[in-house]
């Protein structure tokens, strides 16, 4: 039997806890020099969701969110590990400047290997334990201490396919001549400039490759040619892949993203439900009907005439749109499913004119709390971004075209399958799912281990939080952004390495959010992309977790900002809810101020950006 010694850091305090533990087997001639040890589960218990806290009888959720403030854990590994080899192979790696052989001897240790000084590991607990926890390698983030502008992405280097071949002494001057030449490179490698090139001549001629374009009388590719099926009709192309990645390039000539995949029609035959045209913006909303998502699905995309493929070009009035056409499909089918009467249709709503159908949705909801609605969640999510590998493996599910998807959830399923049906059960229900569900489920179990109000304690370990390295003369805020009633900071564990979080202070879901708390959102969304991208982020998924509309709790709207990085593209330490990160969050928070500061948004008070 042993005595261990594992440390927990708080926000405000440090506070040593003392386990036994059997199911901890250090090598008996190993000597406890260090006061930090892993504590391993017992083999004969069971995991689960809950820590026995010492300082009460009864369980504490796994998060590192407490009233007093964060907590993590700090690992500082020392240990001998048994030498079980047979053999022993030492062989020339090559040589250094002198001649002198490299050798792969450290490869072969003669004896046990004793690990003194291994590197010391932060873990904390997600603030929510659905989401597993982070780990932070303090010799990486001590790296990022001295100046966190390089926690950054280099922008992409030009690239031209058609200068290279010109040089070579190839015919490229006219499309038709680098169509021709072109055509002659194996597939891997116009799918990887396709994906890559920055000159328009590239991407021209890869578009003609891609498909079959239709001309005026001066060859001006106007459209597309179609071929009828026995479904209606669709383009004639050439080749998928191609087409795919090289109309998401933002160098393609616009011409060529309208007539490819941006006009109306060109992608299919989704109705267009809603559009929204102001300051230089224009944004449709369409209907997906026969959705992955049960009950149909809309997407809010910037139209053809508003093309926006990079954060940089995205404006205040262009995510006021996306936002507005969410607000305002969210609005009109509650009020619908309520049998409130909706203004006049055709039209898009002004913002009083949504503020007032909330307002008269949650004053119905209210006169008669029993009632159960059809649907009674909301989906929202933004996949920013867009690359394919040569070899055909898609790095992220989105069109690079800016645009927003979201529907409305069940409350429970009209219909499920039940294969041994008994006596009334909990289990013959069933809610369809929802990830702001899951939210809810921790802030129960906190409830129940402390009488507290999660993000309550969220909040304030936020606005109260100490570095992880406890350095006292840099830096400590999370927090990137604020304005009325929302909070744009960087969360202190981190399931992205870039990951931003957007908690929303007074309000559960959008229908609990006035008109200038949800402008307040738009604005913190826009200067979170643009920041996450002003960095380097090429690729961003972003997610909302809402409250239900039948919950009546404390739980917050909250948006999580998870950009897609090269070097981390997610394996199975990912797969385990596993995140591995090489900065403090501090630190992070400090390189996002400082991109965030330059934006025209922030330093520019006209009206639209206000």
């Amino acid at each position: 039997m042993l005595y261990a010694t594992s440390l927990f850091i708080t926000s405000q305090e440090l506070s040593l806890k003392n386990y036994r533990s059997e199911s901890l087997y250090p090598h008996p001639s190993r000597k406890l020099t260090e006061q930090v040890f892993i504590i391993i589960p017992s083999i004969s218990g069971t995991f689960s969701n809950f820590q026995q806290d010492t300082n009460m009888n009864r369980p504490f959720p796994r998060t590192c969110i407490t009233p007093d403030g964060f907590r993590y854990a700090i690992h500082k590994p020392s240990y001998l590990v048994s030498n079980f080899r047979n053999n022993t192979s030492v062989q020339p790696l090559g040589k250094f400047d002198d001649d002198s052989q490299h050798l792969n001897s450290e490869n072969f240790p003669p004896d046990q290997v004793s690990v003194d000084t291994a590197d010391i590991i932060y873990e904390i607990a997600n603030p929510f334990f659905f989401r597993g926890a982070t780990y932070i390698t303090k010799s990486w983030a001590e790296s990022r201490v001295t100046d966190p502008g390089t926690i950054a992405l280099p922008p992409r280097s030009p690239s031209s396919l058609c200068k290279t071949l010109q040089a070579l002494g190839h015919q490229v001057n006219t499309l038709e001549g680098r169509t021709q030449c072109l055509a002659q490179f194996p597939e891997p490698v116009l799918l990887a400039m396709a994906a890559n090139s920055t000159d328009p001549d590239d991407l021209t001629a890869l578009a003609q490759l891609s498909c079959q374009f239709v001309y005026d009388g001066n060859e001006n590719p106007i459209g597309l040619r179609y071929q009828k099926d026995k479904h209606g009709s669709k383009p004639v192309i050439t080749n998928h892949a191609l087409f795919e990645i090289v109309v998401n390039n933002q160098t393609l000539p616009d011409t060529y993203k309208e007539i490819m995949v941006l006009r109306p029609g060109a992608q299919g035959n989704s109705e267009i439900v809603g559009e929204w045209q102001r300051q230089g913006s224009h944004v449709f909303e369409y209907l997906r009907r026969n959705s992955y998502i049960p009950w149909g699905h809309y997407a809010a995309n910037m139209a053809n005439d508003s093309i926006r493929y990079h954060a940089r070009d995205l404006n205040l009035p262009d995510m006021n749109g996306l936002r507005h056409l969410y607000y305002q499909r969210t609005f009109s089918r509650f009020a619908e499913l309520l049998g409130i009467a909706l203004p006049e249709t055709k039209r898009t709503l002004s913002e009083d004119e949504l503020e007032d159908l909330r307002v008269r949705i949650i004053e119905t909801l209210n006169a008669d709390r029993s009632q159960t609605l059809q649907f009674s969640g909301t989906l929202w999510g933004w996949n920013y971004g867009f690359d394919c590998a040569a070899s055909k493996y898609r790095l992220h599910a989105s069109h690079q075209m800016i645009h927003q998807q979201f529907a409305l959830l069940p409350t429970s399923a009209s219909q499920h399958h039940l294969d041994n049906p008994s006596a009334a059960c909990p289990w013959q229900t069933y809610v369809p799912y929802g990830c702001g569900d899951l939210i809810k489920e921790c802030l129960d179990h906190y409830d129940t281990a402390t009488g507290r109000d999660l993000f309550s304690d969220y909040e304030s370990a936020i606005r109260h939080n100490k570095r992880m390295d406890g350095r006292d003369n840099l830096p400590a805020s999370l927090i990137i952004y604020e304005d009325a009633g929302v909070m744009l900071f960087v969360p202190k564990a981190q399931t992205s390495q870039w990951e931003l979080q957007l908690m929303v202070t007074t309000a559960g879901n959008i229908l609990e959010a006035d008109k200038a708390t949800r402008k307040a959102i738009n604005k913190a969304m826009l200067i979170a992309i643009k920041t996450l991208a002003a960095l380097g982020a090429e690729m961003v998924s972003t997610i909302e977790y809402p409250k239900r509309l039948s919950e009546d709790s404390g739980q917050r709207l909250l948006y999580s900002f998870l950009p897609k990085l090269p070097f981390a593209p997610g394996a199975f330490s990912e797969a385990q809810l596993r995140w591995i990160v090489g900065h403090y969050p501090e630190d992070f928070a400090r390189a996002c101020r400082e991109k965030a500061e330059q934006l025209d948004i922030l330093r520019d008070n006209s009206p639209e950006n206000r």
